[in-house]
């Protein structure tokens, strides 16, 4: 029912549509990851939300496949584009979903630049948003 707090707020999907959710609930303002490993995923750096993972609905996912990218995280994409959808701590409650998969309007911003000493050395933060040298 619309207004309702068990209403989809969001809906994504990847390039091809082989992997589309909906999130129900808040998400988290947006985070810019520059470490190496999310630089490798997603070719640049990686610019993601969070929900409780008991909010996010798979409405398609025969292409969906998990990579576990180190000993406590693995990576959510599709097999079929290469969309990069997810990432998540293995036995934690959120789950990071790439900012860009999100359906236009978000209406959320960056908050934080996180792992800026990882990042590349052919761009320049110059926004006024905080930058870390690790999670926070």
């Amino acid at each position: 029912m619309p207004g309702s707090l068990n209403a989809i707020s969001h809906h994504g999907s990847c390039l091809c549509g082989g992997v589309r959710y909906g999130v129900r609930g808040p998400l988290r303002a947006i985070v810019a990851c520059h470490c190496a490993q999310c630089r490798r995923t997603s070719g640049h750096f990686v610019a993601a939300t969070s929900a409780a993972a008991a909010d996010i609905t798979l409405t398609a996912a025969d292409t969906l496949t998990w990579y576990r990218s180190s000993p406590g995280a693995e990576r959510g994409f599709c097999r079929r584009c290469g969309g990069n959808l997810f990432w998540r701590e293995i036995g934690a409650p959120m789950t990071s979903i790439m900012a860009g998969t999100l359906d236009p309007p978000t209406q959320l911003s960056i908050e934080k630049h996180i792992f800026v000493g990882a990042k590349s050395d052919y761009y320049i933060l110059d926004d006024a948003v905080p930058k870390f040298q690790g999670w926070t």
